[in-house]
Parts: structure tokens; C-alpha cells; sequence
């Protein structure tokens, strides 16, 4: 069995993509998170890209473990504000990782902003960076519209307040095995799958 660390802290993350490899029916990959390797110092965020961050968090990981190791970088660009949060999206509030400030925020900074301009779309960069092989970045994007008030309690971060293209329903109001689907982070995913397949099977 193969360990693939996931460079993350985050249980829902680690959850979300141990669904998504057996979905794939990728077996002999076990996905494991930061919480179960030996703590190192890790970098802060100050990639001006989604996939600048991702590849650091991923470089620093196998650096630091020397594990076959996928991180992320994703948030929401918001049209309206200019493509922002973007890459502040985890902290835009100030505060990292606060869901319901970040939310609330942007909601207030869209205040009076007409429908049809409040377009927006989550991005999720992948990196897999397995040593001895040539890094792998990519990137999925989601798109939809952001509601004036928050729906729904499946997903994080920004799920309540943003509808995708073709739904009625928000992102925190789809279930779990849809949303894997049509994500930024189950498309991200699906152009990282052929590489998660070769290295369970090298």
C-alpha cells in the first residue's frame, strides 16, 4: 500500500478525496494528511496564483517527509470584486479559515450588486509532486453565481452563498457524491486521476 500524503489539515479535504480515489476504483494509495506525519514548519501562502501555492505545499511537504504528496489551492473569484478573494479567499476576513466571516463578507461587499453581474466561479489547483518524477499541476474551474444569503449545510468555506451554472441549488445544499462530480476539486481531481493510477500501480 502506498502512502500519498495530502497536504492539509483539513479532515473534510481528507474525506472528500479518499471518496473520490474509490469512486475511481484506485486501490493500493493510502491517502493519509498532515495530522499523521511528523510536524514541519510550513511556508505561509504568498503565491499570487492558485497553482504557485499549491506547487510550494507540495514541494515543502516531500521536502519535509520525502512522501508522494497532492496539494491545493483553491477559492473563490468573484466577477464582480474583480476576481477577488482569489487566493485570500481562506482569510479574507482576516482571521485564516473563518467560513462564516469570509462568507458574510463577501455577501457585504456584493451588498446591492444586480443577478446577472454576480457571476463567480471556484478554482482548485492540484499539485503532485512525487520524487524522482516531474511535478504535475493542474487546475479545475467551477462556475456559477453567488446568492445573496446562505443555503444549506453539506460542504465549507464558501458552498452556502454560491450556486453552480445549470443548478437551482447551492453548492452546500447538493450532496456529497454530486458535488465530487462537477467540483473544481472532483474536475481538478479527474486530470490528476491518471497519474494517481500510475503511481499506485508503480
Amino acid at each position: 500500500m502506498k502512502r500519498l500524503l495530502l497536504a492539509t489539515r483539513n479532515a473534510k479535504k481528507l474525506v472528500e478525496m479518499r471518496r473520490i480515489l474509490e469512486g475511481a476504483g484506485i486501490s493500493g494509495i493510502e491517502v493519509v494528511s498532515l495530522n499523521d506525519v511528523p510536524e514541519y514548519p510550513e511556508e505561509p501562502e504568498t503565491g499570487a496564483t492558485f497553482e504557485e501555492n499549491a506547487h510550494a505545499k507540495a514541494l515543502d511537504a516531500v521536502k519535509a517527509t520525502g512522501l508522494p504528496t497532492v496539494a491545493d489551492d483553491s477559492g473563490l473569484e468573484v466577477d464582480a470584486l474583480n476576481g477577488m478573494p482569489g487566493v485570500l479567499s481562506a482569510r479574507w476576513a482576516g482571521s485564516h479559515g473563518d467560513d462564516s466571516a469570509n462568507l458574510n463578507l463577501v455577501l457585504n461587499q456584493l451588498g446591492d450588486v444586480p443577478d446577472e453581474r454576480r457571476g463567480g466561479a471556484f478554482v482548485c489547483s492540484l499539485a503532485l509532486v512525487v520524487p524522482g518524477q516531474e511535478d504535475v499541476v493542474v487546475r479545475g474551474v467551477w462556475p456559477g453565481r453567488i446568492i445573496r444569503e446562505a443555503r444549506g449545510t453539506n460542504g465549507f468555506g464558501y458552498d452556502p452563498i454560491f450556486v453552480p451554472e445549470g443548478e437551482t441549488r447551492s453548492s452546500a445544499e447538493l450532496e456529497s457524491v454530486e458535488k465530487d462530480r462537477i467540483s473544481h476539486r472532483g474536475r481538478a481531481l479527474d486530470l490528476l486521476l491518471p497519474h494517481l493510477r500510475a503511481l499506485a500501480s508503480s
